[in-house]
């Protein structure tokens, strides 16, 4: 790490701290005693996606995004509970430590996530990557949820 003011790489962390997506660490520069803060961000896992086309496409967290925001549109979780959901399903897709997954692997961690963060909000996002062509499948779906909630 470069120091701002001086341009040398002798620094030193003075304070770390982690919020699961972001590292916020406080440095000194040891030649000019600088202080500065960096912040330090997870790369998104460098994968190719299989559509169910069959073309592949780099994986793109923003699409994800949209599909997991547009899904809790008016529900009751906070930004950044939404991206926590985000973050846990990067980190499913890191785990498996391969270079493709299909776009059916990446729903099924969204739903698994979607599921207990918010029915509402997995039924929703269900009815896409199921392709829902009538009430009776999401209706279907939602007396499943109920019968589990009652078992």
């Amino acid at each position: 790490m470069l120091c701002p003011e001086c341009k040398k790489s002798d620094t030193k962390v003075l304070d770390s701290r982690d919020d699961n997506r972001l590292i916020r660490r406080r440095r000194e520069c040891l030649r000019c005693k600088y202080r500065f803060t960096t912040y330090e961000k997870i790369e998104p896992p460098k994968i190719k996606v299989i559509k169910r086309t069959g073309l592949g496409q780099d994986y793109s967290r923003e699409k994800l995004s949209r599909g997991i925001y547009l899904a809790c549109e008016k529900r009751p979780l906070s930004i950044n509970q939404i991206e926590q959901i985000i973050d846990s399903i990067e980190h499913d897709i890191t785990k498996l430590k391969t270079r493709f997954i299909t776009s059916k692997q990446i729903g099924k961690f969204a739903i698994d996530h979607l599921k207990i963060s918010d029915e509402v909000a997995y039924l929703r996002f269900l009815s896409v990557y199921k392709s829902f062509s009538s009430a009776s499948k999401f209706q279907k779906e939602a007396e499943k949820l109920t019968r589990k909630d009652f078992i």
